[in-house]
């Protein structure tokens, strides 16, 4: 038998990539308990304005018990308006109707680490030298 590595990054290969996901939910699934089995939802809000456009948004998922945002963003010119803190509410109140314990995020120092902490969040970890920069981990409780 031969075995062999391949490194496949394109989008026509999403059955392999979509294999190895699958199985390693399965096999986390074996580990926790049974109220919390089934309990994925991806978050998709969007900040637009009434022509359509989209200003902004928040893209994560319910996992289990949390939330997991992978990403905020708002347009450069509508920053500092409150849109963003709208945003994040938005999706911690998502989180709490599905009863997530906690919220969890990452950003990097040249980021909104300082809006995030405004928010109630904290650090539980970094990484010094992330692309120069300072990676942070937070979470907030719910």
């Amino acid at each position: 038998m031969n075995i062999y590595f391949t490194n496949e990054s394109n989008e026509t290969n999403s059955v392999d990539k979509h294999y190895v996901r699958n199985h390693m939910i399965a096999y986390n699934l074996k580990h926790f308990p049974d109220d919390l089995k089934g309990r994925y939802q991806e978050i998709n809000l969007l900040l637009r304005k009434e022509d359509g456009q989209i200003l902004g948004g928040v893209v994560g998922e319910i996992c289990w018990n949390w939330l997991e945002i992978h990403y905020l963003f708002v347009d450069e010119s509508f920053r500092q308006s409150g849109y963003g803190a709208k945003l994040l509410n938005k999706a911690e109140n998502i989180a709490k109707e599905k009863q997530c314990e906690f919220v969890k995020l990452d950003t990097l120092s040249f980021q909104a680490l300082d809006f995030y902490l405004k928010q109630g969040y904290e650090v539980y970890g970094k990484i010094e030298n992330a692309g120069r920069h300072t990676h942070y981990y937070m979470k907030k409780n719910l």
